[in-house]
């Protein structure tokens, strides 16, 4: 295959590109008319996420002095479009550069852009419905009536699909995930039962997300958009326990022909909680791969002074692929990303 930059393979790609450009107008515009100010966020930071399973790229920093440090480029935007919450901004978005390494493939990219949103004071019902007019937005935008994806079809302009995690075990797993929140074993042979492989002794998230993977993505977002949510507590991430349940989350993800677009949440301001949920993961981060990233106490106190909000992280370019119909990211990005000599894209 040659080069992204030979003109035979730029014209491939132009169409895609160019509804790129379209797609991303229509979503400026549209935050725009809704009151919403563009942000800017920067990339190098102190602390790149804490998320376990998520690998950052890492840079020595040098001052003029000669002072030396560790500096990360961030996995999303999330910790400074808090800070800004925390500042006093009420509506916000950011077309954010994002990176992650040890990420490749189909749909993803060690380098993309998070499309993500803020609105204080507002419920996590009006981000989903951001969402689903975000995506038809796309498709206008594209020229597309679906979206499309390895010949699996979603139609933006139906109604959408609202699944909670307990229905969608039940429906398409045949599992009962009430009854196993506290019991990783028993949960694991019922993956197993399903057909799915998992070693002895896997966490319950592992299972969790095995079953997920497996069984329930490839499902959703079959026809029309789907919301999946309500989410076991152990997964909340930086979301609030639901208010009329705490086993379950105030989080959700959206899907569209199998693939996720988006993950949003109703914020957690509760810094203790944060806090502990963020060395919890940063200890199994250690376990499994042997490293960990320093917490940020900045994000952690602007986390207890923010406003109540809700917020997505919404991948971009995963969006442009299904309104546009390429067949890889690398399709969507004017420039690929650079990989060091002899790995294979």
């Amino acid at each position: 295959m040659p080069p992204w930059w030979t003109p035979e393979a730029h014209a491939r790609r132009r169409g895609y590109l160019l509804a790129r450009g379209r797609i991303k107008s229509a979503i400026r515009g549209w935050f725009e008319g809704q009151g919403f100010l563009e942000t800017e966020c920067g990339a190098l930071v102190f602390s790149p996420g804490n998320e376990a399973h998520l690998q950052a790229f890492q840079t020595h920093f040098v001052s003029e002095r000669g002072q030396t440090g560790t500096l990360y480029l961030h996995t999303s935007p999330e910790f400074a479009m808090k800070k800004l919450l925390a500042a006093g901004e009420r509506r916000i978005f950011d077309f954010a550069r994002a990176y992650r390494n040890g990420e490749a493939g189909l749909r993803h990219s060690p380098e993309f852009t998070m499309l993500e949103w803020y609105r204080a004071e507002e419920p996590i019902e009006t981000v989903m419905a951001d969402c689903a007019a975000l995506t038809r937005a796309a498709a206008e935008a594209a020229g597309m009536s679906e979206l499309v994806w390895k010949g699996q079809v979603c139609d933006p302009f139906a109604e959408p699909e609202f699944l909670t995690l307990v229905e969608a075990f039940r429906r398409y797993a045949g599992i009962e995930l009430e009854s196993y929140f506290n019991d990783a074993e028993g949960l694991r042979a019922q993956a197993q039962s399903s057909g799915i492989g998992i070693p002895k002794g896997a966490s319950w998230t592992d299972v969790f997300s095995a079953i997920l993977v497996t069984k329930i993505e490839p499902e959703l977002g079959q026809g029309r958009l789907t919301f999946l949510h309500r989410y076991p507590i152990s997964e909340a991430a930086l979301s609030r326990p639901a208010p009329d349940d705490p086993r379950f989350a105030e989080r959700f993800e959206l899907y569209a022909c199998g693939v996720e677009l988006a993950n949003g949440y109703r914020e957690l301001t509760d810094a203790n909680i944060l806090e502990a949920r963020q060395r919890a993961e940063m200890d199994l981060k250690e376990a499994l791969y042997g490293n960990r990233y320093p917490l940020d106490p900045d994000f952690i106190a602007a986390t207890a002074a923010m406003p109540e909000a809700s917020g997505v992280a919404l991948g971009f370019d995963r969006l442009v692929m299904l309104a546009s119909g390429a067949r890889h990211i690398e399709d969507v990005l004017w420039t690929p990303p650079v990989l060091p000599p002899g790995v294979r894209r």
